[in-house]
């Protein structure tokens, strides 16, 4: 099942109806349809072939997220690249999955200009906009205009891939999560069986198109319902899009989440028309939960990673209240239960499922697990072992079925609802030349969910201003994974054999 499925099932409901909106403007379910077509037919007169890699650059846009759907009906593959990535790891990604095409916003000029020389196999650039300063790309329009009156460009991915989704990895370096149709089919079911979902929904789009948001569009459409998007954040413009626009569906992390619950507008604003406000991708406050609760309303919860996208497990608005209405705090903590088509299992380290209520490894099977890694068989088969998919998390299942996550891969923090790696931060950190070592962890954060906190240990001699060296970070890896608090020590805590002891560090940071 394409990507194009679920634009084209809504479009069978009513094709005049709203598709995707921002800032007042709307396309119509048959306008995305007819662009759709149109970027199918460039790519392929660009020489695109079915299999083929295309990038998208963008902040959230309607018309960058309908080449989207241009890019599955020309059986390519859907590459999101993060906007907020450095360059450095933007270029790193686009050579890792030897994108020949990138599909770009006016706004990263300077960022392509600085990465398309190095990247040999990226023979085609598409700026949404004219064609920019240097004319290095094609300008969208005429890109559309020159296949306007080549023949269909329908076609099928040969291998049944439709996305190619960056990530991180132990040690930094990225890797490539090849998701098919049937990941993205299961996902949505999972959704649409979890969740209430009425005649016509609009869901609000505010984190990026590129991530969970993005995702989450596909069974919104195929119930032909209307996609708001917002190009920016903003908190307040959010609660006025949501009485606005009569939301039903949106989904947030923690971090933003508890930006809403602070904002002076909130207690006036109508929110009845929500049905399910989504959280995930952090760990969020049972506190802040519970004021979201009675504040918000129809809370749901989802917990996936990217090789499993979004619905290992669920918690409806309904789970998060006993029968009598009142809150189920009990439950608040954990990540919901197992989802519908989903097996999961907590499993020591050789691979066998632990007694219920014990701690162990959280690992998945089912038509929502990825299909690998791209171009990294050792990495698929590691985390693909005992003939389960590994998530790297440690979680136990309770009595009654409900899934806890008590702790996380040592080295991943989750800030503001995206994964940083430390070893990653730290090799950044390690580049400047007044830092000796340096380790890298994750402190609870009422905003972040977890900060990014760095301890550096200075060259002897050197001074080290923390301001320039997060500045030096962020030039680097970008602002998302620069560090939020620096402390300079000494020495590091190490071990016998002179391994740093983070949890000592996390300990004495924590006091």
């Amino acid at each position: 099942m394409s990507l194009t499925f679920y634009l084209d099932k809504g479009a069978s409901l009513d094709p005049a109806a709203p598709c995707l909106t921002l800032d007042g403007t709307t396309l119509s379910y048959g306008d995305v349809v007819e662009l759709s077509h149109s970027v199918a037919r460039a790519l392929r007169r660009s020489g695109v072939a079915p299999g083929d890699k295309v990038g998208i650059l963008s902040a959230n846009d309607p018309t960058a997220f309908s080449c989207v759907f241009g890019i599955a009906r020309a059986g390519a593959v859907w590459c999101p690249i993060n906007p907020r990535n450095a360059a450095g790891e933007t270029a790193e990604l686009l050579d890792l999955f030897d994108c020949t095409t990138l599909i770009y916003q006016p706004s990263f000029d300077g960022l392509v200009a600085e990465i398309a020389p190095d990247l040999p196999q990226l023979t085609t650039l598409v700026r949404l906009g004219d064609p920019g300063p240097d004319g290095r790309a094609e300008a969208f329009d005429a890109w559309l205009d020159a296949a306007r009156d080549d023949p269909s460009a329908e076609a099928a991915p040969p291998d049944e891939i439709v996305a190619l989704v960056g990530t991180g990895g132990t040690t930094g370096r990225p890797k490539g999560v090849l998701l098919t149709d049937r990941n993205v089919e299961t996902m949505s079911a999972i959704t649409l069986m979890s969740y209430p979902f009425g005649e016509r929904p609009v869901y609000l789009a505010l984190a990026p198109l590129t991530h969970a948001a993005g995702v989450l569009c596909f069974p919104v459409l195929a119930r032909g319902g209307e996609v708001v998007i917002m190009a920016k954040p903003d908190v307040g413009r959010f609660l006025e899009l949501i009485e606005a626009h009569r939301v039903t569906h949106t989904f947030l992390p923690p971090t933003l989440i508890y930006m809403v619950l602070g904002h002076e507008a909130l207690d006036a604003t109508d929110l009845s028309s929500l049905q399910c406000f989504w959280y995930g991708a952090a760990p969020m406050s049972v506190a802040r939960l519970t004021e979201a609760l009675d504040r918000i309303g129809p809370m749901a919860q989802l917990f996936g990673q990217s090789e499993a996208p979004m619905m290992i497990s669920t918690m409806s608005p309904a789970e998060h209240r006993r029968a009598d209405g009142s809150v189920a705090t009990e439950r608040l903590a954990s990540a919901g239960r197992p989802s519908p088509l989903v097996t999961v299992a907590i499993l020591d380290q050789q691979g066998h499922p632990v007694p219920r209520g014990e701690r162990g490894e959280i690992c998945v099977r089912g038509s929502l697990v990825m299909a690998g890694y791209h171009r990294n068989p050792e990495a698929t088969a590691e985390v693909s072992a005992h003939g389960w998919h590994h998530t790297g998390d440690i979680g136990l299942l309770d009595d009654d079925g409900f899934l806890h996550i008590v702790d996380r891969a040592k080295d991943m923090v989750i800030s503001g609802g995206f994964n940083v790696y430390s070893a990653e931060v730290e090799q950044a950190l390690m580049a400047h030349d007044a830092v000796r070592d340096c380790a890298v962890v994750g402190l609870p954060d009422e905003k972040w969910g977890e900060r990014v906190t760095a301890v550096v240990q200075p060259q002897p001699g050197a001074e080290i201003d923390t301001e320039e060296l997060v500045a030096f970070v962020k030039a680097r890896i970008g602002s998302v994974k620069a560090p939020k608090q620096v402390e300079l020590w000494a020495d590091l805590p190490r071990s016998t054999v002179g391994k740093v002891l983070k949890n000592e560090i996390r300990v004495t940071l924590s006091r």
